[in-house]
């Protein structure tokens, strides 16, 4: 176990000097928690808190606040989720050290399915929002699948070690349609099958720039 976390580790760091090298960016930092607990035995209550930093800690980039409610159409696989987004970000303007501000509120609509084969979890997610960006309207499709491989355990429970990456492709419905791009890697630890906590290296490539963020997340499911 020691020598699969050990060799992960190293392709992590791999992975960081390789988005180094290839582009002058800024790295900055995510802190996210994510919340998913059951009303009952098909409906479920999202809730997510992203903290968004230009560098580690305390330059803010972007607060996000994130909420739902979902509906499992069958027993832990499939679920359909409406939800409400407030953005509040803080963009440096091009070329100096002044930052403004703006505010966003958005309305989405989801689906998500899950597959399981052996010590391998897969989940794709279709997102579809409605975005209110001060005086400005627009609309946003994203398509993600993230897979979570576990090492030393066969399921996600108490102790379990598990490699994480995630592909995410954003699309505008108007002028170019490409929006931005996410590739993601990390590692993640199982307190119990209720609470895990993750970190990893998340590459962002936007239509004339790109970003490399280190990102913290921690999971909190409840049943009900």
């Amino acid at each position: 176990m020691i020598n699969k976390l050990q060799s992960f580790c190293f392709l992590l760091v791999l992975f960081i000097a390789a988005n180094g090298n290839a582009q002058k960016t800024d790295i900055g930092n995510w802190f996210l928690y994510l919340g998913n607990q059951k009303i009952n035995n098909r409906w479920n209550w999202h809730n997510e808190v992203q903290y968004r930093n230009y560098n580690f800690a305390g330059d803010l980039e972007q607060l996000l606040l994130r909420t739902g409610i979902g509906y499992d159409l069958s027993e832990n696989n499939n679920n359909v989720l409406l939800g409400y987004v407030y953005v509040y970000s803080e963009p440096y303007v091009n070329g100096t050290d002044e930052k403004l501000n703006n505010n966003e509120h958005r309305i989405f609509q989801q689906f998500i399915t899950k597959e399981k084969f052996g010590r391998v979890n897969i989940q794709h997610r279709y997102r579809f929002e409605q975005r209110f960006i001060e005086d400005d309207f627009k609309i946003r499709a994203r398509y993600s699948v993230s897979l979570n491989v576990l090492i030393n355990k066969k399921e996600m429970e108490k102790n379990a070690i598990y490699a994480s990456a995630n592909n995410e492709i954003f699309i505008k419905t108007k002028s170019s349609y490409f929006d931005r791009y996410r590739i993601y890697g990390g590692i993640g630890y199982c307190f119990n099958k209720n609470f895990k906590v993750e970190a990893g290296v998340m590459s962002q490539i936007l239509q004339s720039s790109s970003r490399t963020q280190f990102q913290i997340m921690f999971f909190n499911n409840l049943p009900f």
